[in-house]
């Protein structure tokens, strides 16, 4: 298998991590202690998006994974005579 050479979940995750922490750090500065809730709500969707992003790239792989096991069966099985 090859490999890409740009990871789009990789590049998805990071931009949604550094959105995050760029929420957080900003609610903080415009609303000070009164930010606490929102900045739980913000690391608790980064949080989401980071498992969604593991379990996409899970499926992924075990797709792939497949579909090498198939074609490996399919030639064994042609070459047994």
């Amino acid at each position: 298998m090859a490999k890409q050479a740009f990871d789009t979940l990789r590049a998805l995750a990071i931009a949604s991590q550094a959105c995050g922490f760029i929420l957080i750090i900003t609610l903080e500065t415009l609303m000070g202690d009164a930010a606490r809730p929102w900045q739980g709500w913000t690391l608790a969707a980064m949080v989401l998006c980071a498992l969604a992003i593991a379990v996409v790239r899970l499926y992924r792989r075990n797709r792939a994974r497949k579909a090498l096991d198939r074609r490996l069966a399919a030639l064994d099985d042609d070459e047994t005579p």
